[in-house]
């Protein structure tokens, strides 16, 4: 069997990180002295964070003879993990970096298809995510719009099930491309949220199934 896993996940994240280079501290304020500038914030720095959301996408799976194969249907679940980036602020509003991070996932779909899965009910199931990216924003003090773009990785689960006490599965890691779109902000001098979407297309992919007792797919 072929598990074509085209577009398996798109989702928005919230995040929330310790940002390392933010403002510098505003001194005292003397007695009949001009008023200080609110700081500028910095974006540069190393951060890690955690971040959460939803996925979602379009899937099937196919007879790697190609005499058969699924309709598209639908997956959707939560995602939960981590991340860490590097990035640096330059020309005053440019900012360029690199992020990866890596979630817990149970994103999932069924469809039944007894033409392609013998035991009638197809699966397919995203358990791990992971992208290496690249990010370009610009900034508005606290603010900063971005686009993203670069590599994923997921653990697939996907195969059958007959119904009855034995599974036919297969679990293989896949990569692909991602790219998207966030917006990020300071709520704390060295805390900032963002709201992010990503695209990741992991293409088609064999995918070798082996028998297992229910509940081991």
């Amino acid at each position: 069997m072929r598990n074509a896993s085209a577009a398996i996940f798109a989702g928005t994240f919230l995040l929330v990180s310790s940002q390392l280079a933010t403002a510098a501290d505003m001194p005292t304020k003397a007695v009949g002295a001009p008023a200080i500038a609110p700081p500028v914030y910095n974006w540069s720095g190393f951060y890690v964070g955690i971040n959460g959301g939803y996925g979602w996408g379009p899937t099937k799976q196919s007879l790697v003879t190609d005499t058969a194969s699924t309709a598209g249907y639908h997956q959707s679940g939560g995602l939960i993990g981590g991340t860490f980036g590097l990035q640096f602020q330059v020309m005053t509003n440019l900012v360029f970096g690199i992020e990866g991070d890596w979630d817990y996932a149970r994103i999932d779909g069924t469809l039944f298809a007894p033409g392609v899965c013998a035991g009638a009910l197809c699966f397919t199931n995203l358990q791990s995510f992971g992208t290496a990216r690249a990010r370009v924003g610009y900034a508005w003090d606290r603010w900063l719009v971005y686009g993203t773009g670069g590599v994923p990785w997921g653990k697939i689960n996907a195969g059958q099930d007959s119904c009855v006490p034995i599974q036919i599965c297969g679990t293989r890691g896949h990569t692909g491309w991602t790219a998207g779109a966030g917006v990020e902000a300071f709520v704390w001098p060295k805390v900032s949220v963002k709201v992010e979407y990503l695209y990741a297309d992991f293409g088609e992919q064999p995918l070798f199934l082996e028998r297992r007792s229910t509940g081991a797919c």
